[in-house]
């Protein structure tokens, strides 16, 4: 089993089998990563990998079309794309605040 650290949600912490999504993991634990479609479409789930970055899969295609070189350089990935195949990280993203619509 690994640990997932969710910083942004009080140091939230969840266990998982390895090779498990961060998205699905957030959700069934109540982590509090946001998403809004959960398959790489949106870039809402963007997230940073503050520990464990070497316990992750590799960057793919759909990441890539919304994080910059440098994002990805500094730890930024997209919950739904990403699968923790080892070891316990710990991730943070920005707060996602409700604003009511103007009627």
């Amino acid at each position: 089993m690994i640990e997932v650290t969710f910083i942004t949600n009080e140091g939230r912490v969840a266990t998982a089998p390895e090779n498990s999504n961060l998205l699905r993991v957030s959700l069934r634990e109540k982590g509090g990563i946001p998403f809004k479609c959960g398959g790489g479409l949106c870039g809402t789930c963007r997230c940073k990998i503050e520990q464990g970055r070497d316990n992750l899969d590799a960057v793919k295609d759909k990441e890539r079309r919304h994080l910059t070189d440098a994002e990805l350089e500094n730890g930024y990935r997209m919950a739904c794309q990403t699968f923790i195949v080892k070891g316990n990280v710990s991730v943070s993203w920005e707060p996602r605040t409700w604003v009511p619509k103007k009627v």
